[in-house]
């Protein structure tokens, strides 16, 4: 340990002769603990709302989704099976076909979006896990809990079906018979599933693909999109980059986050704005260290004169309060890091903070997750304020005295 680091030491923990100094650097010791530890907080929170909305997506979702960069649909002819069966790390994939439609149940009807999908489709996302009355069954329809509350279907009804009509994708419209413009298709209800999100449960539709096709006119091997699975243990971002290699141009690979790239990205720009305005917080916050350095410096004032009879230069005193300085900070930042990960942590195991109320909420309490990049990215800044506010006061105030 250097001679300037004991001396700080000494005069950081040294009784003063004024109370109210040691006052003042305990607060704001504090200031920055506390800054610190709402920043970790807000941005876990920030974390856990991000990836509880990721898991909501992702049990409808599948982990990659492939569509045609130009028109709405495409061939999945041998050509793309070819191109498919090339790629490593594909576990399964299935044909999807999706547009509006109308759909009838009894006097009641809905538009709603058609999703025609293959017989495998289960093996590619986790529609069962999701699925609130009856079962997933290939060539039959789940509805979205919301629209079949709409609608009044259920499973439980004895053989229950739903009428769906689409506009002729070729023709023209018969103004004298406008109903034979339209394609009727007939499909049984086999159950309805929750995903937790409006925009799917409220419009979503899930039947076979022939129906869909037929529905809504589209040839055998035509789709709107292909969902795949990628197997375990294989990053999504390398099979993306594979598929984009081996089927060209022609076509877009979206992982799960591109799939809904405006949602998260709005969410990573209120972390970032939540983070700034923090920030901004733990600077009005450090601002107690000038006055408590320019007090603690008040305080040693005949010391500067007496270290400067013995010999000590201007830099060796500015080193002295400066060491000062950081140890109020660093000690505040450092104490803030552990109460804010220790509270995050005991958040997320015991769910500390709930929701309260009702059981109408999705989740019983506050999800967080703590990401040590933030840890980091906050002590890294938290510091850097903390040093500058300490380095103003003594660069400024211990010339002035050393000259003095």
């Amino acid at each position: 340990m250097s001679c300037e680091s004991l001396i700080s030491r000494r005069y950081l923990f040294a009784h003063k002769s004024q109370n109210a100094i040691n006052i003042i650097s305990a607060i704001s010791a504090i200031g920055v603990l506390v800054a610190t530890a709402a920043i970790i907080i807000v941005l876990s929170v920030f974390n856990g709302l991000n990836g509880l909305v990721a898991k909501l997506f992702g049990n409808f979702d599948p982990d990659i989704r492939i569509m045609a960069a130009e028109g709405k649909c495409f061939a999945a002819d041998s050509a793309f099976r070819a191109a498919m069966l090339a790629v490593p790390g594909v576990e399964a994939w299935a044909e999807v076909v999706e547009d509006n439609a109308l759909v009838r149940y009894g006097k009641r009807q809905m538009p709603a979006t058609v999703m025609g999908v293959a017989d495998n489709y289960g093996q590619v996302t986790s529609i069962d896990s999701i699925m609130v009355e009856g079962a997933f069954r290939p060539g039959e329809c789940a509805v979205g809990a919301i629209l079949a509350d709409q609608l009044g279907v259920s499973s439980s009804v004895f053989v229950p079906s739903v009428v769906f009509y689409a506009p002729k994708r070729f023709g023209k419209v018969n103004i004298a018979n406008p109903q034979s413009s339209f394609v009727e298709r007939v499909g049984r209800v086999c159950g309805t599933f929750m995903v937790q999100q409006n925009d799917y449960d409220a419009s979503y539709i899930l039947t076979g693909v022939d129906l869909a096709r037929g529905l809504l006119g589209y040839g055998d091997d035509e789709v709107t999109s292909v969902s795949v699975r990628v197997a375990d243990g294989v990053r999504a971002s390398g099979v993306v980059k594979d598929l984009e290699d081996e089927l060209g141009s022609s076509f877009l690979v979206k992982d799960k986050w591109m799939q809904h790239e405006s949602f998260f990205k709005m969410m990573e720009v209120e972390k970032l704005m939540a983070f700034a305005i923090l920030l901004f917080i733990a600077l009005i916050a450090a601002f107690n260290i000038i006055g408590s350095m320019s007090m603690l410096i008040f305080e040693k004032k005949e010391s500067i004169e007496t270290l400067r009879s013995m010999g000590a230069d201007r830099r060796f005193v500015t080193r002295i309060f400066l060491f000062e300085g950081w140890m109020l900070s660093v000690g505040g930042a450092l104490l803030g890091l552990v109460v804010g990960i220790l509270m995050v942590l005991a958040q997320e195991k015991w769910g500390v903070v709930g929701f309260g109320g009702d059981d109408s909420y999705i989740i019983d309490s506050y999800p967080v997750e703590l990401l040590w990049g933030d840890v980091a990215a906050v002590f890294v800044a938290v510091i850097l304020i903390a040093a500058l506010a300490a380095w103003y006061p003594v660069s400024s105030i211990v010339g002035k005295y050393y000259k003095e």
